[in-house]
């Protein structure tokens, strides 16, 4: 098919996103060209400025534009509790909650040897070393509930072990709607050892 080489080379450049394939990158192309130049100059500048200042909180580990987040900065947060998460992706989806006001540390991964991923390969040891202060009285576990989630919670959970505070992981439930047979059987056996008494 004849496709100018202009059209060409932003298509095959759009498909480095995920989910993103020849047919969406060919319409994300056409929806381009149909917008105005002053809008995709602007989406254009939004990408080189986040790729030129996005980085790593140098104490969490989360997404930020700075050295130090907007989180790990704030006097209203309750120093009492660390959150434990994969990625910043996590972070956002817990604070959209509303439902936790502490702190975070992201660990950017999860043990997975078959994807050569160990745990030093992880930021697991910033958090033994650096923010467990006497302030912190609760651990919060919120990995997701996969075969690699297990292995790094308990392995976790294991270097907890020495210090005097509460670890608690997230209680992985099914969700509501599901068929149990179509339920993956580590999400079952969570919800079956997570299963709480009603009468």
């Amino acid at each position: 098919m004849f496709l100018p080489k202009s059209f060409e080379n932003l298509a095959n450049d759009l498909t480095i996103l995920p989910g993103v394939g020849e047919k969406t990158a060919e319409r994300y192309v056409y929806a381009i060209y149909e917008r105005d130049m002053d809008e995709v100059e602007n989406l254009a500048n939004s990408l080189i400025e986040f790729k030129k200042k996005i980085r790593n909180c140098e104490i969490c580990g989360c997404l930020s534009d700075y050295n130090k987040c907007e989180i790990c900065e704030s006097d209203d947060r309750d120093k009492s509790t660390i959150c434990i998460v994969e990625d910043s992706k996590s972070v956002f989806f817990i604070e959209k909650t509303k439902k936790y006001r502490g702190f975070y540390h992201v660990i950017n991964g999860l043990i997975s040897p078959i994807e050569g991923k160990n745990p030093e390969d992880l930021n697991i040891e910033s958090l033994i070393k650096n923010r467990i202060t006497k302030d912190v009285k609760e651990i919060i576990i919120a990995l997701n509930p996969s075969i690699e989630g297990e292995v790094t919670s308990l392995y976790i959970q294991k270097l907890l072990e020495k210090f005097d505070i509460k670890v608690s992981r997230l209680s992985y439930g099914i969700p509501m709607g599901s068929d149990i047979e179509y339920l993956d059987p580590i999400m079952i056996s969570k919800a079956w050892d997570d299963r709480k008494i009603i009468s």
